[in-house]
């Protein structure tokens, strides 16, 4: 017997199954449901001549699935995307193929769900302001998911593309939401604070970030790069996906731990504040720095094929 063709889903194919807010509950729930990061597959990054190589395979519940892809830094200059991929989706039981989908979209769509998915536990009830570091997709996207789950007063935007910076502030205020372009200095009086940029240094002085704020940092899986500098993380409270992958990949923490400024043992898994196993500790500044992982696609794709 013939099988079925295999289908393909665009990213606005995808968009239209499950949006910011349905993906950013979908990873609180399946994390509550005994989804453990601990226990995820191992992502394989390979270097290549012109950029990288990522293989990320996961299983969980009634699924298994692969992400495919590329990370080209030079693309940016040759008019294409910097990253690109395909996603394969598969039941767990007949290991069938069930769905292929825009890779590049569901990065897009389930980086910033993760963020907001453990900011909405660490960040303040109120977001007068939300400061975010970076112009392009990454950034964007993590407006869009923090103002899910805040009421978002004013976003400053900080990028080196002064013209993208503009126009990214040009679209949030037609959407009518009160922003500007902003500066580094900004992050004084910001409740939420994101770092979405392809920055290999600080990029903010972390002593004059507030006591109750909530830095997020996404922007680099290297050991030997950061956004964030030795004096926030030293004196954060802060949240990983998964220690072990952090204290692999995640210069924003290898460094202050290389400089004795920061251990290893005081990172908390994000499972462990979104079921309660570990309180929020808010006489001080929280930093949830982001790798990304296997599991946090397979959730979003599995939740995308249930939606369909």
């Amino acid at each position: 017997m013939n099988e079925a063709p295999i289908v393909y889903l665009s990213g606005d194919e995808m968009l239209e199954a499950v949006d910011m807010e349905h993906a950013i509950r979908a990873i609180q729930r399946d994390l509550v449901a005994g989804l453990d990061p601990a226990h995820d597959l191992s992502r394989s990054i390979i270097d290549l001549e012109h950029g990288q190589l990522l293989y990320m395979p996961s299983r969980f519940g009634d699924f298994v699935g692969a992400k495919v892809s590329t990370v080209a830094p030079l693309n940016s200059a040759l008019g294409r995307p910097r990253i690109q991929g395909i996603y394969l989706l598969m039941d767990a039981l007949t290991l069938g193929p069930l769905l292929l989908m825009d890779g590049r979209a569901l990065t897009t769509l389930r980086t910033p769900a993760v963020s907001a998915a453990i900011a909405d536990f660490l960040a303040p009830p109120i977001v007068k302001h939300l400061v975010v570091f970076g112009s392009g997709t990454q950034a964007r996207g993590h407006v869009e998911a923090m103002r899910v789950i805040r009421d978002v007063g004013c976003v400053s935007v900080v990028a080196r593309d002064h013209r993208r910076s503009a126009q990214f502030v040009e679209e949030l205020v037609r959407e009518g939401q009160d922003a500007r372009v902003g500066n580094a200095t900004d992050v004084h009086d910001a409740q939420i604070i994101v770092c979405a940029t392809t920055a290999r240094t600080p990029v903010l002085d972390g002593m004059i970030v507030p006591d109750d704020a909530l830095a997020i940092a996404v922007g680099s899986h290297e050991p030997d790069a950061r956004e964030l500098d030795s004096h926030l993380v030293a004196r954060s409270q802060v949240v990983v996906e998964d220690v072990t992958v952090a204290m692999r990949e995640a210069g924003d923490l290898l460094i202050p731990a290389s400089e004795g400024r920061f251990a290893a043992s005081a990172m908390v898994p994000m499972r462990d504040i979104i079921t309660g196993a570990v309180a929020v500790d808010r006489a001080r500044p929280r930093v949830f720095k982001s790798s990304g992982m296997p599991w946090q696609d397979l959730v979003v794709a599995a939740e995308i094929y249930r939606s369909r």
